[in-house]
C-alpha cells in the first residue's frame, strides 16, 4: 500500500546531538513555529479526546496493531480490536497531538465504530478528528514549503490521504451521499493510484443513483495492482457492484474468493455475512443460515450476521430462535432498520404490542441518529408509510429523492404514494426502481412485489399478476409480513386467461 504509517513518539532527545549546520537550524525554526501555529488549529479538538480515569476497562493489549493496519489499508477490523486502536491513539494524541497521522487514524477507527454498534455519537468525534488532520496537514505543509524536512511532507501527505478516505467514509455513514462524493472525488485526484479511496466514492455515487459512474469508478479499482492484503476488499467492492447489477452468480463467485482470501477473522466474517445475504436475497434459507453461522463462529458480534440469521431463522419457522437473534443483533447494533425488522416480525405473528414497543423504539433510534448527523429519512419514510403517516412518508421520500435519487429511495417513495393514494405516480417510482434501463438492476423481491401491487390497484391484471409471482420467484420468503399478501394478491387476481400473456415474456426462476 502507497498509505504508510509513522511512527509517532520515538524519542528525539536519548541523547545529546551534535550542533547542527545554520541553515539546518533555521529550517528546523521554521518548522517549529508550523507547529506553534497547528497547535491552536487542534487544541479544541483534543477536547474530543476522555480522560484516561474515564475509561472503565482497557482492552486487551495486542490488538490495535492489527486494527492500524486494517483501519489505515480500508478492511473490516472487529469490534474489539476497534476499542484498542481508539484507546491507543487517544493516550497518544494527548501527547502529540500535531500527529496528522494519528488524528486521521482516531478519526477512521471511530467511523468503523460507529457503524458496528450504530452509535451515531462516534460520528461527530470522527468528524472533528479527521478535520483536525486536515488542518495539522494543512500547516505541516506550509511548514515543509518553508524549508522544513520532506520527510514531515510525505508523512503529512499518508496522513492527508487516509483523513480525506475517512471523510468520505463518514459521510456514507450517515447517509450523506453528496458529501461522500466530494470527499471521495478529492481522495482520488490526490492519489489516484491509491485503491482506498475508491471504494467509498463508489459507494457514494449508488446511493446518489449513478450507476454508471459506479462502474467506471470500479473499472478504474481492478485495474490498480494492489497486493494480497487488499485483493480479498477489492473483490467484495465489485461483488457490491455486480450484485445491484442484477448479476448475482458473479457476485457471489467474487464473496466467495474474497472469503477465502481474507486475512483475518473479522474481514472474512465481513464477507460470509455478505454471501448469506446474497443467498437470502434468492431465497435459499439454508445456504443463507450457513454463511451467516460462520461469520458469527469468526466474528460473534457481526450485526449483519446476526440479523441475517434471524431473517433465515424466521423463514425456516424457527421464530422463537429468530427473535432471540433479533435481539442478539440489537444488542450489538440497535439500528433503526433491524428494530423496523423486528417489529414486523412480531406483527406477522399477531403480537401487535410487541410491534408497538419496537415502533416506539424506532422513533428514539432515528432521533438519537439525527443528532450524530445521520440521514435516516429512507427508513423513517419506509416505516411511515407502512404503520404511520404516509402522506408524511410521502413528504420525506420525496425530500430524500431529489438530495440522493437511489434506487432504494425510488422504491421507498413509489410504496409511499400508493399508501397516500396517488398509484398513477407511485408506478414511475416503481418502475424506476425495477427497471434495468433506469438502473434498477438488482433483483429484489420487495420492489417487484411494490410494483405488483401498484399495477393491480390500476387495473394492470397480466402486468400486476406476472410481478407478484416473480416476487415470490425471487425469495417467497422475503418478508412474514408481506408475503401473505402477495398469496392474497395473486388469489384476488386468479389464473390468467391465454390472451392476457404477452408473447414475448418467458417464465423463469429469478435467480
Amino acid at each position: 500500500m502507497e498509505n504508510t504509517q509513522s511512527r509517532p513518539g520515538t524519542s528525539l532527545v536519548a541523547e545529546r546531538p551534535p550542533r547542527r549546520p545554520r541553515r539546518l537550524r533555521r529550517a528546523l525554526m521554521i518548522s517549529v513555529a508550523a507547529g506553534v501555529v497547528a497547535g491552536a488549529a487542534v487544541g479544541g479538538a483534543l477536547t474530543l479526546l476522555p480522560s484516561e480515569k474515564s475509561r472503565h476497562k482497557q482492552p486487551a493489549r495486542g490488538s490495535g496493531p492489527q486494527a492500524l493496519t486494517a483501519v489505515s489499508a480500508g478492511l473490516p477490523a472487529s469490534l474489539p480490536d476497534l476499542t484498542a486502536l481508539i484507546g491507543d491513539r487517544e493516550r497518544h494524541l494527548r501527547t502529540h497531538p500535531q500527529d496528522a497521522q494519528a488524528w486521521a487514524v482516531l478519526g477512521t477507527a471511530y467511523v468503523e465504530q460507529g457503524r458496528r454498534t450504530a452509535d451515531a455519537a462516534d460520528y461527530p468525534k470522527a468528524e472533528q478528528a479527521l478535520r483536525t488532520s486536515l488542518r495539522v496537514v494543512e500547516k505541516t505543509s506550509a511548514g515543509t514549503a518553508a524549508g522544513a524536512p520532506r520527510t514531515a511532507g510525505t508523512s503529512a501527505k499518508a496522513a492527508n490521504a487516509l483523513a480525506l478516505d475517512g471523510l468520505a467514509a463518514l459521510a456514507n455513514a450517515r447517509r450523506d451521499f453528496g458529501a461522500a462524493k466530494r470527499w471521495g472525488e478529492q481522495a482520488v485526484k490526490a492519489e489516484p493510484k491509491r485503491w482506498t479511496a475508491y471504494p467509498p466514492l463508489i459507494d457514494a455515487y449508488n446511493g446518489l443513483g449513478d450507476y454508471k459512474a459506479a462502474r467506471k469508478t470500479l473499472d478504474k479499482l481492478m485495474k490498480l495492482r494492489g497486493g494480497d492484503a487488499t485483493r480479498p476488499a477489492v473483490m467484495a467492492q465489485a461483488a457490491a457492484v455486480y450484485r445491484d447489477r442484477g448479476w448475482r452468480e458473479d457476485a457471489a463467485a467474487q464473496l466467495a474468493d474474497a472469503a477465502a482470501a481474507a486475512g483475518t477473522p473479522a474481514e472474512q466474517a465481513a464477507y460470509l455475512a455478505r454471501e448469506g445475504q446474497l443467498s437470502w436475497e434468492r431465497g435459499d434459507r439454508e445456504d443463507a443460515l450457513r454463511h451467516f453461522e460462520e461469520a458469527l463462529r469468526l466474528d460473534s458480534g457481526q450485526p449483519a450476521a446476526l440479523a441475517g440469521r434471524a431473517r433465515a431463522l424466521a423463514a425456516l419457522g424457527r421464530t422463537t430462535e429468530a427473535l432471540d437473534s433479533y435481539q442478539q443483533a440489537l444488542a450489538a447494533q440497535p439500528g433503526p432498520q433491524y428494530v423496523l425488522e423486528l417489529g414486523e416480525l412480531y406483527e406477522s405473528l399477531g403480537q401487535r404490542a410487541e410491534a408497538r414497543v419496537q415502533y416506539d423504539l424506532l422513533r428514539v433510534r432515528v432521533a438519537q441518529d439525527t443528532a450524530g448527523g445521520v440521514d435516516d429519512e429512507l427508513v423513517l419514510g419506509q416505516f411511515e408509510a407502512d404503520h404511520g403517516d404516509a402522506q408524511d412518508a410521502v413528504t420525506r421520500l420525496t425530500a430524500e429523492w431529489e438530495r440522493q435519487p437511489g434506487i432504494e429511495v425510488a422504491d421507498a417513495l413509489g410504496w409511499a404514494l400508493h399508501r397516500a393514494g396517488d398509484d398513477t405516480e407511485a408506478l414511475h417510482y416503481a418502475e424506476i426502481a425495477t427497471d434495468k434501463e433506469h438502473g434498477g438492476g438488482v433483483r429484489s423481491a420487495l420492489y417487484v412485489y411494490h410494483r405488483g401491487v401498484i399495477e393491480q390497484e390500476l387495473d394492470l391484471e397480466g402486468a400486476a399478476r406476472r410481478h407478484l409471482e416473480e416476487a415470490l420467484r425471487i425469495n417467497p420468503y422475503f418478508s412474514p409480513l408481506r408475503v401473505p399478501l402477495v398469496r392474497e394478491a395473486l388469489r384476488a387476481l386468479g389464473q390468467p386467461a391465454d390472451d392476457d400473456m404477452p408473447p414475448d415474456v418467458e417464465p423463469g426462476d429469478g435467480r
